[in-house]
């Protein structure tokens, strides 16, 4: 029987390096951190299969690709504060909390943010603040933010969002309509505006404002 081991450096070496990541630090994080731990009902091979797959609330685990894009486009060194919008099963909360130095994350179903934290927490991460509430508002008492990655695609990018990144910062989002694909942006804030650019096209669950 192939471990989880196997399958973990299987998925690093076809599906993200394989696909053109090379920051050194995602995949060396992305190497290490047990994905199956975040999700349940699936075979260690489905777990670390080259797709999403649904979690409980009608949501999903992003496929490995995709969460190793978003993070190598935060461009992040190590000491950041990053705020998470959408925190999920938790995957992509731990893989960030070894890249940046703070982590925020923010959920607006309360079940699933409790859930996620005890794994989280249950892999030593302790530089991770678990919010529940609106992603669409951020997190303006911690702001600004060096990076901000967002697991959900809004129609719109929240005016919130940009507000809330540093001088520099990255705000990685997926926006477009339900049902649709949606173009992945990257807003990056300079001195006086904010310069865009796309990163191909993805398909996120909507973002919903509100919590419950």
């Amino acid at each position: 029987m192939k471990s989880e081991e196997f399958y973990r450096q299987e998925m690093i070496k076809i599906q993200i390096a394989g696909r053109g990541i090379r920051d050194k630090r995602v995949l060396d994080v992305m190497g290490r951190i047990p994905r199956h731990r975040f999700i349940s009902g699936y075979s260690l091979k489905e777990a670390y299969s080259d797709k999403p797959l649904p979690i409980d609330y009608n949501q999903t685990i992003s496929q490995p690709y995709i969460v190793a894009l978003m993070c190598e486009l935060c461009c992040l060194k190590g000491d950041e504060k990053v705020l998470e919008i959408g925190t999920g099963s938790g995957y992509q909360t731990a893989i960030l909390s070894y890249l940046a130095g703070e982590v925020y994350t923010i959920e607006r179903l309360g079940s699933l943010s409790s859930s996620a934290k005890l794994i989280v927490e249950q892999l030593g991460a302790g530089n991770v603040r678990f919010i529940y509430g609106d992603g669409y508002e951020g997190v303006p008492s911690a702001s600004p933010f060096d990076a901000i990655i967002v697991s959900a695609a809004p129609e719109f990018v929240p005016g919130a969002l940009k507000a809330q990144l540093s001088e520099g910062g990255h705000l990685i989002i997926p926006v477009g309509r339900e049902g649709t694909s949606q173009k992945l942006m990257i807003i990056v804030k300079r001195e006086s505006f904010f310069e865009e650019s796309t990163e191909g096209r993805v398909i996120f669950v909507p973002m919903r404002k509100g919590y419950e």
